[in-house]
Order: C-alpha cells, then sequence, then structure tokens
C-alpha cells in the first residue's frame, strides 16, 4: 500500500487542516454526533479497507469527551478493517497521573494507554511527554517527538538572549531543559518547589545563578499558571533580567489567564498550538504561539515511510 489517509478528531481541527495541507491530503470527513443522553456516535465517510490511517485528536478540554471520541473513532476505524491505524494525539490527556504518589490512588496514564490499544490503535505518536516512562506503558509502537527544534529556533533567531540559563520548573524536568541548555550553550538552573496538593506547588529554592540572565524557563505543560509566575517573581527577585516561560502544551484551565495578564515579572509566554486555545487565552498581551504542525507532518510522513524520526529533533 503506497499511500495513507488522514482523519481528524474534532478537538483541534486548526492543527489538523495544517498538517493536512503541508501533506498535501485531504482529511477524512468523520461524522461525530450525539444522541440525546449524550453518547457519542461516529461514522467513517469513506472507505478505509486496507488503507494505513492517520487519526489526529489531542485530549484538550472538554478532555474525557474529546477522549472518549478517541476510542471510538479509533474503533470504528478497526472495524472498517484499516490495514492499520496511528493515533497522532499532540497532547497526552492523564499524563500526570503516572504513579501512585498516595495510597489508593490510580495510575490513570497507563489506563488510556490500556483503552487506545484495545480500541486498536497500531501506533502512537505524541509529543513532549510529561513523564518518559509512560513510553513503557503500551506494548505497540509508541513516538514522543519533541517541539525543541521549534522553541529552539526561535529563542535562536527571536529572542536572541544575550546572557542566558535554561530553567527547569522542577526536578523531574531536568532532562529535558538540559538538551536545551546543551543546544543554546547556556547554564543549566533548577526550581525547587514542593507540591502540596493538585495544581497546588510552593517555590522552596532557585538552584543556580540569575542574576543579569535572561532566565529561559521550559516545560512540557501549563495549567492553572500559579507556580509558573511565582517562578517568574523569584527569578526576578534574584536578578534576572528577563524571563520567558516554554509550555508546548497551554492548557491554561482556571484563573490562569488572570494571573498571565496581571504578572509584572513575566516577559513572554511561548506555546504552542497542540491543543485548541479559548478566545480569552488568544488574546493575553504577552502570549505567542508557534506551530507543531511542521514536526508532526515530517513525523507521520516518516513513519508512513519507516524512516527515522529521531533525527528530526536530535
Amino acid at each position: 500500500m503506497d499511500k495513507f489517509i488522514l482523519v481528524s478528531g474534532t478537538s483541534n481541527l486548526k492543527l489538523s487542516k495544517m498538517i493536512s495541507d503541508n501533506l498535501d491530503i485531504e482529511l477524512v470527513d468523520t461524522q461525530l454526533t450525539k444522541f440525546a443522553n449524550g453518547e457519542i456516535f461516529c461514522e467513517i465517510q469513506q472507505s478505509v479497507r486496507g488503507i494505513h490511517v492517520f487519526y489526529l485528536q489531542s485530549t484538550g478540554h472538554p478532555v474525557n469527551d474529546n477522549l472518549l471520541e478517541l476510542l471510538i473513532t479509533t474503533d470504528a476505524l478497526k472495524r472498517a478493517s484499516a490495514a492499520s491505524i496511528t493515533v497522532v494525539m499532540p497532547h497526552y490527556g492523564y499524563s500526570r497521573q503516572n504513579k501512585t504518589t498516595l495510597p489508593r490512588t490510580p495510575i490513570t496514564a497507563k489506563l488510556i494507554a490500556d483503552l487506545i490499544t484495545t480500541a486498536g490503535a497500531s501506533r502512537v505518536i505524541t509529543m513532549d511527554l510529561h513523564v518518559n516512562q509512560i513510553q513503557g506503558f503500551f506494548n505497540i509502537p509508541f513516538d514522543n517527538i519533541y517541539i525543541s527544534p521549534t522553541f529552539i529556533s526561535y529563542i535562536k533567531k527571536v529572542l536572541r538572549p544575550k546572557n542566558p540559563i535554561c530553567i527547569a520548573p522542577y526536578s523531574g524536568g531536568v532532562e529535558r531543559v538540559r538538551h536545551y541548555a546543551k543546544k543554546l550553550n547556556c547554564d543549566l538552573g533548577i526550581i525547587d518547589k514542593r507540591r502540596t496538593g493538585q495544581n497546588i506547588a510552593k517555590i522552596m529554592n532557585i538552584i543556580g545563578d540569575v542574576k543579569g540572565k535572561e532566565c529561559i524557563i521550559i516545560d512540557d505543560m501549563i495549567d492553572t499558571a500559579g507556580t509558573p509566575m511565582i517562578a517568574c517573581e523569584k527569578l526576578k527577585e534574584l536578578g534576572a533580567t528577563k524571563v520567558y516561560f516554554f509550555a508546548t502544551h497551554p492548557i491554561l484551565s482556571g484563573p490562569a489567564i488572570e494571573r498571565i495578564n496581571n504578572s509584572k515579572f513575566l516577559d513572554q509566554l511561548i506555546v504552542t498550538d497542540t491543543l485548541t486555545l479559548s478566545k480569552e487565552a488568544a488574546q493575553i498581551n504577552k502570549l505567542k504561539v508557534l506551530s507543531a504542525a511542521p514536526l508532526l507532518s515530517k513525523a507521520i510522513f516518516r513513519t508512513f515511510k519507516n524512516e527515522s524520526l529521531s533525527s528530526l529533533f536530535l
């Protein structure tokens, strides 16, 4: 089979259309409707028998609806005899629930992996996982694409920091940020924070000298923006000249928009379009959105051609 098709979910149609344009392949029409009680019904509008399918669906707000849509559409594609089904989910929902931190709590990221596999996925492609261990939850091929080439290009060509330092927002993010520090040939700092509850954390210390430097904080997501804005304040108090916050997945829930708009210490928030922004979020005056479509398009094409993906970001 020398061709593949793109099927898009409803969670991020704009990104799906950009990927479609990049690959010069039309999106297959998927009819998704809801019964009166809210149950989702899916009907693929053309034959996929014997064809390699790349199904594009992120898991942004509303997370549970989009996740169930992903599972139902994958099942529909499997029952329609697709040759293979590669689920392209730019943002992996529930990724923060990847281990048991308290007694009698679930590992929901593993549950999601089992559900996607059972639904019929042959392979999964995602972007900037919260933790790499999630890859081990799957017994099918799994590719984690890094947005680093896009972010690094923006830093070098647009921000052009004179005395940069890359900052890991928590100890678990050091490996990700070390890659950026190496590419930018700069020092690495770490924010020591302690989580006291869901979406609640307290910054205890800043490891590294940030005085007179432009701080580049790099994270996989930004949710309620509480800790990030406090981090910006702490860095400025310690003498940082500028603070930029890079986050691949702009969840931006709850008071996030208000916190970002009110921050006097954040110079710019840079995110990608892996998740659809609300109208209010899109109007944040310090916000810059970079597209993940070019990298995801290349990943899809190389996957189909059985070519290397690591060369895209290493």
